[in-house]
């Protein structure tokens, strides 16, 4: 049995997994059989996370995390967990192979998915024009003309955002009317930069190396039309992965884990949760990072609470704070 189990290898499990394993918990990490890393792994520059004055590659510094977590003494499993039993002072984490890990605590912190167009051009376009964050990849697209896929207020928080940098923007909704709020609305549309294109749905990516266009449908008549631009983000939303604690955690109205406060807390006593799977708003690297933090600390406390006799049943030596 472990004395913790880190479910997800994005910034905020990693992050997590570096503060328990020098914390002496011999933590075991949990990271996907084939998405191992998180969303950074999908992308290329990385020019907003600290300490990196001339940028980093996005598997470079999910690599490197890793290699930090490991150096600490970090076990690593490339499976997927297909099931969870999270009640009582042992919890019990099922893989896809069928072994069963036990430990005392648990992060859960398996991130989120953006949804997608479905296209087929979408992932092999993905870091080469197509992204999901403006705050990520907006100050590469400086006098360039890129469009913004959705009609909420996320989808008009990245076009307003995009003019900062790109000369156009094209705000390309499927129906004749926004989702978002009448202030988002008033914003984006009172912005020059912005042209809105209504009843249109993105139906091909084109493009080799780089994203040079996009064919549009009219939704109503059918028509398609190309547009020549550098960049498409697409703000549909995206949906926390939550599937494997439904049931067990308390979600909130937005579908991520509900935690205490500012902590990592779930209802559950010595389950915690981490990153995009608990924030429906920031969601970058960053946040993610200092949220496993918070994480790591929480479980090491707990930890150090719980009687000497089930902490000797652990395979690290029980922990002081």
């Amino acid at each position: 049995m472990r004395q913790i189990i880190i479910i997800g290898s994005g910034p905020a499990g990693y992050t997590a997994a570096i503060y328990a394993a020098r914390a002496n918990l011999a933590p075991l990490l949990i990271a996907s059989s084939v998405e191992a890393g998180g969303e950074l792994m999908k992308t290329t520059e990385v020019e907003n996370y600290p300490g990196f004055a001339d940028g980093i590659q996005g598997p470079e510094l999910m690599m490197a995390m890793q290699a930090q977590a490991e150096r600490f003494g970090t076990d690593i499993v490339l499976d997927d967990v297909v099931k969870l039993e999270l009640e009582g002072e042992v919890k019990r984490v099922t893989l896809g192979n069928g072994d069963v890990h036990e430990a005392l605590a648990v992060i859960f912190a398996t991130g989120s998915a953006y949804r997608k167009l479905g296209l087929p051009e979408e992932d092999q376009m993905s870091g080469h024009g197509v992204s999901w964050c403006a705050t990520c990849d907006g100050f590469f697209f400086r006098q360039k003309t890129i469009a913004v896929v959705g009609g909420g207020d996320s989808a008009m928080e990245e076009a307003t955002f995009l003019t900062r940098f790109a000369d156009k923007v094209y705000v390309i909704h499927r129906k004749d009317s926004l989702r978002a709020s009448k202030t988002m609305q008033d914003r984006a549309f009172a912005d020059p930069k912005i042209e809105f294109l209504w009843n249109k749905e993105v139906a091909h990516i084109y493009g080799d190396e780089l994203v040079t266009g996009i064919g549009v449908v009219d939704t109503q008549d059918g028509t398609e039309t190309t547009i020549d631009l550098s960049g498409l983000f697409i703000a549909i939303g995206a949906d926390p992965r939550t599937h494997l604690v439904h049931g067990q955690l308390d979600l909130t109205t937005e579908g991520t884990i509900a935690v205490d406060g500012r902590s990592s807390r779930t209802n559950i006593a010595g389950v915690f949760a981490a990153g995009d799977v608990i924030d429906p708003t920031y969601r970058q690297a960053v946040t993610a990072a200092g949220s496993g933090t918070v994480a790591a600390l929480d479980a090491e406390h707990y930890l150090a609470a719980l009687p000497k006799e089930l902490l000797a049943k652990a395979d690290a030596q029980p922990v002081t704070v």
